[in-house]
């Protein structure tokens, strides 16, 4: 199943570690562009000095791990696409020209269902869509999951529950499945 993630899915670092620890176990192919990219890396200055800076390296180790998630800007395909923020039209066009199964996004409002059915994608929101995978891969999922709780604790030198972690990363429906099982 091939995925675009969307920047707004790339900028918290729980959902984002997550995210990519299941694509490299196989589970699922991701997919961007340079311009989700830099928008995500954008989006960090806000964090303070230094972040984007991390961001930009983060970037570079996700183009290195994953060599052909990059897709190039298709300006033909995007040129006929009417979504309710222009803003966005490259993330479907991204979809489309990658043959993705679907956009993983917070922004419902940004891609209206009945416009993605029409080119054959789905939106997806990442806590259902991390879900379906746990409920196909537990393993998988719960180390993935396991392996960003214990780096999340080891950073911020606190203790860090599961439930609680994943709820603050807007994960709520995984972390009460992973809690119940």
């Amino acid at each position: 199943m091939k995925v675009v993630l969307d920047a707004c899915v790339l900028y918290p670092t729980v959902l984002r570690e997550i995210l990519i620890a299941v694509a490299r176990e196989g589970l699922y192919t991701p997919l961007w562009s340079d311009r989700i990219l830099e928008e995500w890396a954008r989006a960090t200055a806000k964090l303070g000095p230094g972040a984007e800076v991390l961001a930009r390296g983060e970037v570079a180790r996700l183009r290195a791990t994953f060599p052909a998630a990059t897709m190039k800007p298709r300006p033909e395909i995007e040129a006929r696409l009417l979504l309710p923020d222009p803003n966005d039209t490259h993330v479907l066009a991204v979809a489309i020209g990658g043959h993705a199964d679907a956009i993983l996004t917070f922004n419902a409002a940004d891609f209206p269902r009945h416009l993605l059915a029409e080119e054959g994608i789905a939106r997806r929101d990442p806590d259902g869509f991390l879900w379906e995978l746990w409920s196909h891969h537990p393993q998988v999922v719960a180390r993935a999951v396991e392996t960003v709780r214990a780096e999340a604790e080891r950073l911020s030198g606190h203790p860090q529950q599961v439930r609680a972690l994943l709820k603050r990363a807007g994960l709520p429906r995984l972390g009460k499945a992973l809690h119940e099982s």
